[in-house]
């Protein structure tokens, strides 16, 4: 497909679908721009090019230009629409033919002017590679198809009906290149093409777990505090944008980490070394991903069976002036950031803390009374409120000892 978009520079139509839409002839850009004054030409050469073979029924030719505007003459307006885009069309130098045919009701796009659409050519290479017996070949195709999806499908128009619909079935054609690719790799032990194709899916398709190939990949090069960094990096970006915790494939991988790590034989001393924190870390309460934190409340459940302490989970999360949860935004990110470092400098040296959710931290208090952590949270409060500041902090304390179906809430909502 690449070969024949390179022989037809120049005297096809360059369409990409992917990511943004754009329309290219003879090297110049005929549109892409974002103005409203181009959308109607948009829509209609987006709907006819990509559905060129089967065409488009006037109907839904329409309904997609004007969609449920008030027009006294949709036909009248859909020829003007037609006609506009044949004049500019031109004008950007394509040949003079008649663009767009009709007949019997369907609208085509002229099989004189050949077109190169991204989204098509990615479409063949998924075919291609699945028709394709030889191992090496197959992952070979499937990696370009991997390559060529280069984002959503027409994301700015992903309201309209008809390219949500295409958007999602492209989607899932990338999730099987993409697992398929991984089999593949995983199978002929090419962990850095595997690490390589893990970054390029998280980049062009975020939020949607792919990380767990680059970690898979880091763990099986034995590279095991970058596949550490790069989880709690995502964890940590998953929160901020979404207020997501690990998905369960996330938590299993992570989970088995410990598990497959491999060290030189050492000297008890240079492994607790190894195991200890830097100088540089030993400021404030402990800040640790969530399932370390998780790791840590287990271990501690497990040590108050045999008694002696009182230990205490809190929850702290941001409110606006009203004592609602903040949901989303800026001002939340740089409220929770403020948050976190208060409660660092709150807590106690051998407290651990973990962010939840957006605007959100747990705080695993040891060793401590009920009264104590009223104390805590003003000290808390003390570091977080600022001035006439009208967002406050809502907490939620549990017993550890007990089983948590409920703890008492103490709420702040600031000193606006």
């Amino acid at each position: 497909m690449e070969k024949r978009r390179e022989e037809g520079e120049g005297l096809c139509l360059q369409v990409q679908m992917f990511g943004g839409f754009s329309l290219s002839w003879g090297g110049k850009l005929v549109s892409g721009s974002k103005k409203t004054s181009e959308s109607q030409f948009n829509y209609l050469m987006q709907l006819l090019l990509h559905h060129r073979r089967e065409g488009v029924s006037r109907d839904m030719l329409e309904r997609v230009l004007f969609e449920d505007r008030d027009i006294l003459d949709v036909h009248h307006a859909a020829r003007s629409v037609i006609y506009n885009a044949k004049r500019r069309l031109r004008a950007a130098g394509l040949p003079d033919l008649n663009y767009i045919e009709q007949r019997k009701g369907i609208c085509y796009w002229t099989a004189e002017v050949p077109v190169w659409e991204d989204a098509a050519a990615f479409e063949a290479l998924y075919e291609a590679a699945g028709r394709e017996a030889d191992p090496e070949r197959r992952l070979g195709l499937y990696l370009q198809a991997c390559r060529a999806y280069t984002g959503e499908f027409l994301p700015q128009q992903a309201a309209v009906f008809w390219v949500a619909r295409e958007a999602r079935r492209y989607r899932n054609i990338f999730c099987a290149c993409m697992e398929e690719a991984v089999r593949l790799l995983r199978a002929s032990q090419d962990f850095p093409q595997m690490r390589e194709l893990g970054n390029y899916a998280t980049s062009i398709s975020p939020l949607s777990d792919w990380e767990t190939v680059t970690m898979e990949a880091l763990v099986a090069m034995g590279r095991y505090e970058d596949a550490r960094k790069l989880y709690n990096d995502t964890v940590d970006f998953y929160f901020r944008e979404q207020g997501l915790r690990p998905s369960k494939r996330m938590m299993e991988l992570f989970n088995k980490l410990g598990a497959q790590m491999e060290h030189q034989y050492d000297a008890l001393d240079d492994i607790q070394r190894k195991l200890s924190e830097g100088q540089a870390d030993c400021g404030g309460g402990y800040l640790c991903a969530y399932p370390v934190f998780q790791g840590i409340y287990r271990m501690v459940t497990r040590m108050l069976e045999r008694g002696g302490q009182s230990v205490y989970l809190m929850l702290c999360m941001v409110v606006d002036s009203k004592g609602n949860p903040m949901r989303d935004g800026q001002m939340l990110e740089e409220l929770a950031g403020r948050l976190e470092e208060a409660i660092r400098d709150s807590v106690r040296h051998s407290d651990a803390i973990s962010r939840y959710g957006k605007g959100q931290y747990l705080v695993l208090l040891m060793n401590t009374t009920r009264e104590s952590c009223g104390v805590i949270q003003k000290r808390i409060n003390c570091r977080f409120l600022i001035g006439r500041q009208r967002t406050g902090i809502q907490y939620y304390v549990n017993s550890v000892i007990c089983h948590p179906h409920g703890g008492s809430a103490i709420v702040d909502k600031g000193r606006g």
